[in-house]
Protein backbone atom coordinates (compact mmCIF):
# COMPACT_ATOMS: atom_id res chain seq x y z
CA UNK A 1 0.00 0.00 0.00
CA UNK A 2 1.47 3.40 -1.46
CA UNK A 3 1.74 6.36 1.06
CA UNK A 4 -1.63 8.99 0.22
CA UNK A 5 0.16 11.65 -2.94
CA UNK A 6 -0.83 15.00 -2.42
CA UNK A 7 -0.61 17.35 -5.67
CA UNK A 8 0.55 20.94 -5.66
CA UNK A 9 0.08 23.25 -8.57
CA UNK A 10 1.62 26.69 -9.21
CA UNK A 11 -1.10 29.52 -9.40
CA UNK A 12 1.85 32.16 -9.24
CA UNK A 13 5.16 32.69 -10.78
CA UNK A 14 7.44 35.96 -10.50
CA UNK A 15 10.49 35.71 -11.93
CA UNK A 16 10.99 32.32 -10.59
CA UNK A 17 14.56 30.70 -12.44
CA UNK A 18 12.82 26.78 -11.95
CA UNK A 19 9.41 26.66 -12.50
CA UNK A 20 6.34 28.18 -14.27
CA UNK A 21 2.64 28.90 -13.66
CA UNK A 22 0.69 25.82 -14.05
CA UNK A 23 3.70 23.42 -13.04
CA UNK A 24 2.25 20.16 -10.95
CA UNK A 25 4.23 18.92 -7.80
CA UNK A 26 3.22 15.12 -6.54
CA UNK A 27 4.54 14.46 -2.74
CA UNK A 28 3.87 11.68 -0.65
CA UNK A 29 5.52 10.44 2.70
CA UNK A 30 4.52 10.01 6.44
CA UNK A 31 5.81 12.14 9.39
CA UNK A 32 5.97 9.95 12.99
CA UNK A 33 6.59 11.14 15.86
CA UNK A 34 7.92 8.38 18.72
CA UNK A 35 7.53 9.14 22.28
CA UNK A 36 8.11 6.83 25.30
CA UNK A 37 10.17 5.69 28.23
CA UNK A 38 12.97 4.30 25.47
CA UNK A 39 13.32 6.38 23.22
CA UNK A 40 12.02 10.33 22.01
CA UNK A 41 12.52 10.07 17.89
CA UNK A 42 10.71 11.97 15.13
CA UNK A 43 11.22 9.90 11.82
CA UNK A 44 9.82 11.33 8.13
CA UNK A 45 10.00 10.02 4.43
CA UNK A 46 9.00 12.18 1.50
CA UNK A 47 9.06 11.65 -1.83
CA UNK A 48 8.51 14.95 -4.46
CA UNK A 49 8.15 14.79 -8.04
CA UNK A 50 9.12 17.23 -9.82
CA UNK A 51 7.88 18.33 -13.31
CA UNK A 52 9.12 16.76 -15.90
CA UNK A 53 11.99 18.36 -17.45
CA UNK A 54 12.81 20.75 -14.95
CA UNK A 55 15.59 21.01 -12.93
CA UNK A 56 15.01 20.31 -8.84
CA UNK A 57 14.98 23.22 -6.25
CA UNK A 58 15.99 22.36 -2.90
CA UNK A 59 14.31 25.12 -1.15
CA UNK A 60 10.86 24.33 -2.51
CA UNK A 61 11.72 20.61 -2.13
CA UNK A 62 12.22 21.79 1.52
CA UNK A 63 8.74 23.47 1.64
CA UNK A 64 6.87 20.79 0.26
CA UNK A 65 8.72 18.46 2.88
CA UNK A 66 7.25 20.39 6.16
CA UNK A 67 3.89 20.37 4.71
CA UNK A 68 4.11 16.60 5.34
CA UNK A 69 5.90 16.66 8.80
CA UNK A 70 3.15 19.01 9.77
CA UNK A 71 0.07 17.49 8.91
CA UNK A 72 1.90 13.69 9.39
CA UNK A 73 0.28 12.06 6.04
CA UNK A 74 -0.81 13.55 2.43
CA UNK A 75 -4.63 12.62 2.91
CA UNK A 76 -4.74 14.91 6.37
CA UNK A 77 -3.01 18.11 4.48
CA UNK A 78 -6.54 20.20 4.13
CA UNK A 79 -7.16 22.52 0.75
CA UNK A 80 -4.47 25.24 1.28
CA UNK A 81 -1.92 27.72 -0.71
CA UNK A 82 1.66 27.82 -0.08
CA UNK A 83 4.14 29.99 -0.93
CA UNK A 84 8.71 29.17 -1.28
CA UNK A 85 10.66 30.58 0.61
CA UNK A 86 12.41 31.92 -2.25
CA UNK A 87 15.58 32.84 -3.55
CA UNK A 88 15.60 35.46 -6.57
CA UNK A 89 11.68 34.83 -7.64
CA UNK A 90 8.83 33.75 -5.58
CA UNK A 91 6.14 30.97 -6.33
CA UNK A 92 2.41 30.40 -4.97
CA UNK A 93 1.17 27.07 -5.44
CA UNK A 94 -2.32 25.51 -4.53
CA UNK A 95 -3.96 22.12 -2.84
CA UNK A 96 -6.95 21.67 -4.25
CA UNK A 97 -7.19 17.76 -3.46
CA UNK A 98 -8.10 17.14 -7.21
CA UNK A 99 -7.66 13.72 -7.58
CA UNK A 100 -7.54 14.08 -11.66
CA UNK A 101 -4.23 16.24 -11.69
CA UNK A 102 -1.35 14.58 -13.44
CA UNK A 103 2.16 15.73 -14.44
CA UNK A 104 0.47 15.97 -17.87
CA UNK A 105 -2.84 17.46 -17.49
CA UNK A 106 -5.11 17.56 -19.76
CA UNK A 107 -8.22 20.53 -19.65
CA UNK A 108 -10.38 20.90 -16.32
CA UNK A 109 -13.87 19.73 -15.90
CA UNK A 110 -15.57 22.67 -16.98
CA UNK A 111 -14.49 21.85 -20.72
CA UNK A 112 -16.83 19.68 -20.94
CA UNK A 113 -19.74 21.87 -21.08
CA UNK A 114 -17.78 23.60 -23.89
CA UNK A 115 -18.15 19.93 -26.45
CA UNK A 116 -21.67 21.32 -27.43
CA UNK A 117 -20.16 24.37 -28.29
CA UNK A 118 -17.60 23.85 -30.66
CA UNK A 119 -18.96 25.40 -33.40
CA UNK A 120 -19.20 28.64 -31.57
CA UNK A 121 -15.62 28.83 -31.07
CA UNK A 122 -14.42 27.69 -34.15
CA UNK A 123 -15.77 31.31 -35.69
CA UNK A 124 -13.15 32.92 -33.32
CA UNK A 125 -10.24 33.93 -35.11
CA UNK A 126 -7.59 32.44 -33.50
CA UNK A 127 -9.48 28.42 -33.93
CA UNK A 128 -10.33 29.63 -37.81
CA UNK A 129 -6.73 28.64 -38.07
CA UNK A 130 -7.06 25.12 -36.89
CA UNK A 131 -8.90 22.06 -39.18
CA UNK A 132 -12.15 21.25 -38.01
CA UNK A 133 -10.74 17.29 -37.29
CA UNK A 134 -7.91 18.84 -34.65
CA UNK A 135 -10.19 21.45 -33.45
CA UNK A 136 -11.75 19.40 -30.29
CA UNK A 137 -8.20 17.94 -29.62
CA UNK A 138 -6.56 21.16 -29.27
CA UNK A 139 -9.81 22.81 -26.95
CA UNK A 140 -8.89 19.99 -24.57
CA UNK A 141 -5.38 22.00 -23.68
CA UNK A 142 -7.11 25.00 -22.66
CA UNK A 143 -8.59 25.79 -19.09
CA UNK A 144 -12.06 27.31 -18.62
CA UNK A 145 -11.95 30.06 -15.84
CA UNK A 146 -14.60 32.51 -15.28
CA UNK A 147 -13.76 35.82 -13.70
CA UNK A 148 -16.02 38.44 -12.11
CA UNK A 149 -16.32 42.12 -12.56
CA UNK A 150 -13.36 44.02 -11.29
CA UNK A 151 -11.10 40.79 -11.02
CA UNK A 152 -7.50 40.69 -12.52
CA UNK A 153 -6.35 38.51 -14.83
CA UNK A 154 -2.58 39.59 -15.33
CA UNK A 155 -0.38 42.55 -14.40
CA UNK A 156 1.65 44.64 -16.24
CA UNK A 157 5.21 43.46 -15.19
CA UNK A 158 4.40 39.52 -14.34
CA UNK A 159 6.13 36.72 -16.17
CA UNK A 160 4.50 35.92 -19.38
CA UNK A 161 2.65 32.45 -18.32
CA UNK A 162 -0.58 31.84 -20.57
CA UNK A 163 -2.39 33.04 -23.65
CA UNK A 164 -5.93 33.77 -23.37
CA UNK A 165 -9.11 33.76 -25.45
CA UNK A 166 -12.31 35.26 -24.48
CA UNK A 167 -15.10 33.20 -24.60
CA UNK A 168 -18.23 35.91 -23.03
CA UNK A 169 -17.90 39.18 -21.75
CA UNK A 170 -15.40 41.68 -21.97
CA UNK A 171 -12.12 43.10 -20.34
CA UNK A 172 -9.90 46.10 -20.21
CA UNK A 173 -6.70 46.75 -21.05
CA UNK A 174 -4.37 49.17 -18.85
CA UNK A 175 -1.44 50.56 -18.89
CA UNK A 176 1.18 51.82 -16.52
CA UNK A 177 -0.60 54.52 -15.38
CA UNK A 178 -4.25 53.13 -14.92
CA UNK A 179 -5.45 53.93 -17.80
CA UNK A 180 -7.57 52.01 -19.99
CA UNK A 181 -6.41 51.36 -23.64
CA UNK A 182 -8.40 49.01 -25.25
CA UNK A 183 -11.75 47.13 -24.62
CA UNK A 184 -11.31 43.34 -25.82
CA UNK A 185 -14.63 41.04 -26.19
CA UNK A 186 -15.98 37.80 -27.07
CA UNK A 187 -13.23 35.97 -29.49
CA UNK A 188 -10.39 38.13 -28.82
CA UNK A 189 -7.10 37.07 -27.34
CA UNK A 190 -4.33 38.38 -25.03
CA UNK A 191 -1.34 37.07 -23.32
CA UNK A 192 0.39 35.75 -26.92
CA UNK A 193 2.87 38.51 -26.96
CA UNK A 194 4.76 37.65 -23.68
CA UNK A 195 4.74 34.35 -24.85
CA UNK A 196 6.10 35.10 -28.25
CA UNK A 197 8.81 37.38 -27.34
CA UNK A 198 9.87 35.72 -24.31
CA UNK A 199 8.61 39.39 -22.43
CA UNK A 200 7.00 40.07 -19.00
CA UNK A 201 3.37 41.12 -19.30
CA UNK A 202 3.04 44.78 -21.38
CA UNK A 203 -0.40 45.65 -19.76
CA UNK A 204 -3.01 44.94 -16.66
CA UNK A 205 -5.88 43.22 -17.57
CA UNK A 206 -9.10 43.85 -15.80
CA UNK A 207 -12.58 42.26 -16.01
CA UNK A 208 -15.09 44.93 -17.37
CA UNK A 209 -17.91 42.12 -16.30
CA UNK A 210 -18.19 38.40 -15.79
CA UNK A 211 -16.27 36.68 -18.24
CA UNK A 212 -15.38 33.52 -19.53
CA UNK A 213 -12.15 33.08 -20.52
CA UNK A 214 -9.96 30.03 -21.93
CA UNK A 215 -6.01 29.72 -21.01
CA UNK A 216 -3.05 27.86 -22.18
CA UNK A 217 -0.03 27.33 -20.58
CA UNK A 218 2.96 28.29 -22.13
CA UNK A 219 4.80 24.70 -23.11
CA UNK A 220 0.97 23.73 -24.91
CA UNK A 221 0.92 26.77 -26.94
CA UNK A 222 4.42 26.70 -28.47
CA UNK A 223 3.59 23.27 -29.62
CA UNK A 224 0.64 24.72 -31.22
CA UNK A 225 2.64 27.33 -32.96
CA UNK A 226 5.05 24.44 -33.71
CA UNK A 227 2.07 22.10 -35.32
CA UNK A 228 -0.45 24.56 -37.14
CA UNK A 229 1.75 27.48 -39.29
CA UNK A 230 -1.56 28.98 -40.05
CA UNK A 231 -1.73 30.22 -36.80
CA UNK A 232 1.81 32.20 -36.82
CA UNK A 233 0.59 34.25 -39.42
CA UNK A 234 -2.66 34.77 -37.35
CA UNK A 235 -0.32 36.00 -34.77
CA UNK A 236 1.75 38.28 -37.51
CA UNK A 237 -1.04 40.10 -38.66
CA UNK A 238 -2.73 40.74 -35.24
CA UNK A 239 0.82 42.11 -33.73
CA UNK A 240 0.44 44.20 -36.52
CA UNK A 241 -2.97 45.72 -36.15
CA UNK A 242 -2.72 46.11 -32.21
CA UNK A 243 0.70 48.17 -33.09
CA UNK A 244 -1.15 50.71 -35.42
CA UNK A 245 -3.86 51.01 -32.29
CA UNK A 246 -1.53 51.29 -30.09
CA UNK A 247 0.43 54.25 -31.71
CA UNK A 248 -3.01 55.85 -32.64
CA UNK A 249 -4.08 55.67 -28.88
CA UNK A 250 -0.94 57.20 -27.51
CA UNK A 251 -1.00 60.14 -29.43
CA UNK A 252 -4.55 60.44 -28.29
CA UNK A 253 -3.58 60.32 -24.87
CA UNK A 254 -1.05 62.98 -25.00
CA UNK A 255 -3.34 65.61 -25.85
CA UNK A 256 -6.22 64.93 -23.64
CA UNK A 257 -4.85 66.68 -20.51
CA UNK A 258 -7.96 69.83 -19.87
CA UNK A 259 -7.58 73.06 -18.30
CA UNK A 260 -9.37 75.81 -17.58
CA UNK A 261 -10.68 77.65 -14.67
CA UNK A 262 -13.64 77.29 -11.94
CA UNK A 263 -15.21 80.74 -12.84
CA UNK A 264 -15.91 78.94 -16.48
CA UNK A 265 -16.86 75.14 -15.15
CA UNK A 266 -18.03 74.91 -12.05
CA UNK A 267 -16.34 72.38 -9.51
CA UNK A 268 -19.39 70.03 -9.43
CA UNK A 269 -19.61 69.71 -13.50
CA UNK A 270 -16.01 69.42 -13.52
CA UNK A 271 -15.76 66.24 -11.68
CA UNK A 272 -19.17 65.04 -12.84
CA UNK A 273 -17.41 65.03 -16.39
CA UNK A 274 -14.70 63.44 -15.48
CA UNK A 275 -16.79 60.58 -14.21
CA UNK A 276 -18.84 60.28 -16.74
CA UNK A 277 -16.08 59.62 -19.00
CA UNK A 278 -14.41 57.10 -17.75
CA UNK A 279 -11.34 59.08 -17.00
CA UNK A 280 -8.02 57.78 -15.30
CA UNK A 281 -5.66 60.83 -13.73
CA UNK A 282 -4.58 63.58 -11.38
CA UNK A 283 -7.44 66.78 -11.09
CA UNK A 284 -4.77 69.61 -9.16
CA UNK A 285 -6.61 72.75 -8.83
CA UNK A 286 -4.76 75.93 -8.04
CA UNK A 287 -5.03 79.45 -6.75
CA UNK A 288 -7.55 78.58 -4.27
CA UNK A 289 -8.93 80.10 -1.07
CA UNK A 290 -7.29 77.71 1.16
CA UNK A 291 -4.26 76.24 -1.05
CA UNK A 292 -4.16 73.72 -3.42
CA UNK A 293 -6.42 70.60 -4.00
CA UNK A 294 -5.25 67.13 -5.87
CA UNK A 295 -8.01 64.63 -6.85
CA UNK A 296 -7.38 61.03 -8.37
CA UNK A 297 -9.74 59.34 -10.63
CA UNK A 298 -9.43 55.73 -11.54
CA UNK A 299 -11.85 54.88 -14.39
CA UNK A 300 -14.07 57.55 -13.57
CA UNK A 301 -14.29 56.49 -10.21
CA UNK A 302 -12.59 59.14 -7.27
CA UNK A 303 -10.06 57.14 -5.38
CA UNK A 304 -8.21 60.36 -3.32
CA UNK A 305 -8.79 63.68 -2.35
CA UNK A 306 -6.72 66.36 -0.62
CA UNK A 307 -7.27 70.14 0.13
CA UNK A 308 -4.86 71.72 2.31
CA UNK A 309 -5.35 69.89 5.73
CA UNK A 310 -8.25 67.61 4.80
CA UNK A 311 -8.81 64.97 2.44
CA UNK A 312 -11.24 62.13 1.63
CA UNK A 313 -15.04 62.49 1.32
CA UNK A 314 -14.37 66.11 3.44
CA UNK A 315 -11.62 67.41 1.00
CA UNK A 316 -14.69 66.67 -2.02
CA UNK A 317 -17.01 68.35 -0.06
CA UNK A 318 -14.70 71.53 0.66
CA UNK A 319 -13.93 72.07 -3.47
CA UNK A 320 -17.63 72.14 -3.82
CA UNK A 321 -17.80 75.28 -2.13
CA UNK A 322 -14.95 77.16 -4.05
CA UNK A 323 -16.08 79.27 -7.24
CA UNK A 324 -12.41 80.73 -8.60
CA UNK A 325 -9.61 78.62 -9.06
CA UNK A 326 -7.56 77.02 -12.18
CA UNK A 327 -7.17 73.43 -12.66
CA UNK A 328 -5.32 71.16 -14.59
CA UNK A 329 -6.28 67.38 -15.41
CA UNK A 330 -3.33 64.92 -16.16
CA UNK A 331 -4.21 61.10 -17.20
CA UNK A 332 -2.56 58.85 -15.49
CA UNK A 333 -1.97 57.35 -11.96
CA UNK A 334 0.81 56.08 -10.21
CA UNK A 335 0.87 52.32 -10.39
CA UNK A 336 0.16 52.00 -6.47
CA UNK A 337 -3.19 53.83 -6.90
CA UNK A 338 -4.50 50.84 -8.89
CA UNK A 339 -5.64 49.13 -5.68
CA UNK A 340 -6.84 51.93 -3.96
CA UNK A 341 -10.58 51.66 -3.05
CA UNK A 342 -12.53 54.36 -4.26
CA UNK A 343 -13.93 56.89 -1.58
CA UNK A 344 -17.19 56.28 -2.37
CA UNK A 345 -20.19 56.03 -4.94
CA UNK A 346 -19.29 59.16 -7.20
CA UNK A 347 -23.50 60.38 -7.76
CA UNK A 348 -23.89 59.63 -3.99
CA UNK A 349 -21.33 61.63 -2.65
CA UNK A 350 -22.28 64.58 -5.43
CA UNK A 351 -25.92 64.13 -4.21
CA UNK A 352 -24.56 64.72 -0.32
CA UNK A 353 -22.28 67.48 -1.42
CA UNK A 354 -24.69 69.80 -3.15
CA UNK A 355 -26.97 68.78 -0.32
CA UNK A 356 -24.32 70.37 1.57
CA UNK A 357 -23.98 73.41 -0.48
CA UNK A 358 -27.88 74.72 -0.53
CA UNK A 359 -28.68 73.71 3.21
CA UNK A 360 -25.04 77.09 3.59
CA UNK A 361 -26.66 78.96 1.13
CA UNK A 362 -30.51 78.46 2.93
CA UNK A 363 -30.26 81.10 5.93
CA UNK A 364 -31.87 79.92 9.42
CA UNK A 365 -35.06 80.62 10.01
CA UNK A 366 -35.38 81.06 14.36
Amino acid sequence: MGFPKVFFRIIESRQCPFYDYGDIFIVTGIAISIVNEEENAFITTTIAHTPAGKKTCKILIGDLTKIIMHYERGDKVPVCMISCSGCTGTIRLEHSRQEGLSLLEPADPPLNELASTLDLISDFGFFKNIEQKNLEKVVQFFRLTRYEKGAIVIRKGDPGGCFYIIISGSINVINEAGITISKLGKGDVFGEMSLICNENVSATIQIAEPTSILSIGRENFQKILEHYPAVQLYFSRLMAGRLNKSNLIRTEDLSSAMIGNLSEIPSEALFQTLNMNNKTGILTITELSRGTARFSFRQGSLIKAKYNDVSGEAAFYEILKEHKGRFRFTPGIPPEDFEVTEIGYFMKLLMEGMRRLDEGRTPKVN
